[in-house]
């Protein structure tokens, strides 16, 4: 591959597309890279001047997108012998689906910090003028070094074959990119919508309460709503969100990431759904006490010299103070993006 990418391990295979990861050789240290292989099968000078043009619009995406954190940069993209490669930041972590799995329910606070997470970068995707078409757990990093998630896998290969596929037909017939289960009926006939990747992570989050893949779940025959409220602990308000995220129809579901946004920070703030310690005021006392008697040893002081010892107002006034409250509750807006705290 252009003699300058050695394969390390195969990623991933499919019809027209291989993917894999590879040491960067003309780089020091050789570091890794993912490589995605498209193959056209096709010597129609005609298909391949279309793909080339086709893989010229995705690579400049791919481009835009990666100007975000958590979005892989494109390092390179290049023809060669009729292939197209794309080369992009290889993230150091797992993917999401080792963190939400079958038969295991995930806590609603810990499913709002995926959500919040998620909804930052899906908001720059959007803007960009693009539809990610295929969240899903398997399709979201979260990185190593900061446990930030990162969105991979954007269906360059399928979105590609797919158009070569409908230009060389005279009936023009639509292949939807996307996963069962997540996809909601407007992506499956071809027709996706922004708010379509809005469904896949509320199928997502729904996966993480419940413990059950979203394929499996019922829908309701007469209303096309899923069914799984039942098999989940989750807060009325957090239900009716997540409801709103996967309604069946597009128009009444959120109509972009900000209003999913908008919607989950009353929630946020009011319950501490970011987990932080809530300290309570017997340990407040204690810890308190601890560390004046470890100021007092480490000083040599004694009672005359210890300011609570020889102040019994001052002792008192600690313990009024944490009377006030049974518990002591961090700020909710902590860890939240500066965007979202200022809506």
């Amino acid at each position: 591959m252009s003699g300058r990418y050695r394969i390390a391990k195969v990623l991933g295979s499919g019809g027209f597309s291989e993917t894999y990861v590879a040491e960067d050789i003309q780089r020091p240290g050789n570091p890794y890279c993912v490589v995605k292989q498209l193959r056209v099968i096709s010597d129609d000078p005609n298909t391949l001047k279309l793909a080339r043009r086709l893989f010229a619009t995705e690579a400049e995406t791919l481009e835009r997108l990666g100007q975000h954190d958590q979005i892989p940069q494109l390092l390179a993209s290049f023809e060669e012998n009729n292939e197209f490669y794309l080369v992009q930041e290889f993230i150091q972590g797992h993917p999401l689906n080792h963190e939400i799995l079958p038969k295991r329910s995930l806590p609603e606070a810990k499913i709002i910090q995926i959500l919040t997470d998620l909804l930052e970068v899906l908001a720059f995707v959007h803007e960009q003028g693009v539809i990610h078409r295929d969240l899903k757990p398997a399709n979201i990093m979260r990185r190593s070094r900061d446990s930030r998630l990162v969105l991979i896998d954007f269906g360059i290969a399928r979105k590609i074959t797919t158009q070569l596929a409908e230009s060389g037909t005279e009936t023009k017939y639509t292949v939807s990119v996307g996963t069962p289960g997540y996809m909601p009926s407007e992506q499956s006939s071809g027709r996706p919508q922004f708010n379509s990747d809005i469904y896949a992570i509320g199928m997502t989050a729904i996966y993480a309460l419940t413990g059950k893949s979203p394929h499996t779940l019922i829908h309701d025959a007469e209303t096309g709503a899923v069914r799984w409220r039942s098999q989940a602990v989750v807060s009325d308000e957090f239900a009716a969100i997540l409801d709103r995220m996967v309604h069946h129809d597009f128009t009444q579901r959120y109509r972009s990431v900000h209003e999913v946004r908008v919607a989950l920070l009353p929630l946020i703030r009011s319950r501490v759904a970011i987990e932080l310690p809530i300290v309570s005021a017997d340990d407040l006392l204690a810890t308190e006490a601890n560390t004046i008697a470890a100021t007092a040893d480490q000083f040599n002081l004694d009672d005359a010299d210890n300011p609570i010892a020889a102040n019994p107002i001052a002792a008192n006034s600690i313990a009024a103070t944490a009377d006030r409250s049974d518990t002591v509750e961090a700020d909710a807006t902590i860890g939240l993006p500066e965007d979202w705290v200022n809506q």
